[in-house]
């Protein structure tokens, strides 16, 4: 997975990733407090021995870690109460590219250790 981390004096700080991987960035720029990326490591370092499963819900944005894949999942993919067919008139439908995305447990862990330094730097 590619990515690029920016800080912005206006913003914070932020990371651009790939389209594939849009999701992933999106939940990490606004689900994850500063204050809480180094517990996240922790509880995920963790995970290969214990070969649980961490469901971590966010605002907008599900993580599913565990010992082999990091599974970001948006909550409009579970919305099944919403009946689209009301809209069919107005040809709108829900696109679920964007909605689901997820990388590799070592992939995600490069990414959380590498975000985690971004931030601290003084």
């Amino acid at each position: 997975m590619e990515y690029q981390f920016i800080r912005d004096p206006i913003t914070g700080f932020k990371v651009r990733v790939s389209d594939e991987h849009a999701l992933v960035g999106r939940w990490l720029n606004e689900e994850l407090a500063y204050d809480d990326v180094l517990s996240l490591i922790n509880l995920a370092k963790a995970l290969p021995q214990n070969k649980q499963t961490l469901v971590i819900e966010g605002t907008e944005v599900r993580l599913t870690l565990s010992c082999e894949e990091a599974l970001f999942e948006a909550h409009a993919l579970f919305h099944q109460a919403d009946d689209i067919s009301h809209y069919a008139d107005d040809a709108l439908e829900l696109d679920e590219h964007g909605l689901v995305s997820g990388c590799g447990f070592e992939d995600f862990m490069d990414l959380l250790q590498a975000w985690y330094q971004f931030i601290n730097r003084i």
